[in-house]
């Protein structure tokens, strides 16, 4: 007869499946969420690489193009002038340091309309796009 502290042999083999299910489920656990880490960090930093390329061409555009018109600076380039001073300054405020910034996406979008308006204001297109090549501004 078994003793009162020793487990049913019959209840660890029928247990067993529950057993290493819940262990199995456990190990599956811990590996996806490692694994989802590195992904999200992977995907973060393409992401952060991305933006900071885009943000980085409109500082070099405005930047460019406010030095050309000041060589011809006379009234009909002030509000050329004035909102390329704009984007050069919401561009130098944004948060680049701070990924968890809650304004991100809407900042961004803000800096991306202002840039339009500059191209419209210089009769530029805007055609801005990033390719695995590097950035291209097409004009």
């Amino acid at each position: 007869m078994a003793e009162a502290n020793e487990p049913d042999a019959f209840d660890v083999i029928v247990m067993a499946e529950a057993r290493f299910h819940g262990e199995g489920y456990q190990e599956g656990y811990v590996e996806g969420s490692h694994a989802g880490a590195m992904e999200g960090q992977q995907y973060g930093i393409q992401q952060g690489a991305r933006i900071g390329l885009e943000i980085g061409s409109y500082l070099g555009f405005s930047i460019t193009w406010l030095r050309l018109l000041h060589k011809h600076s006379d009234d009909k380039h002030s509000k050329k002038i004035k909102v390329l001073e704009s984007l050069i300054e919401m561009v130098q405020k944004f948060p680049h340091q701070d990924p968890t910034y809650d304004k991100l996406q809407e900042d961004l979008e803000r800096i991306r309309g202002r840039f339009k308006q500059v191209c419209s204001l210089l009769h530029i297109p805007s055609d801005f796009r990033l390719t695995k090549e590097g950035s291209a501004l097409s004009f």
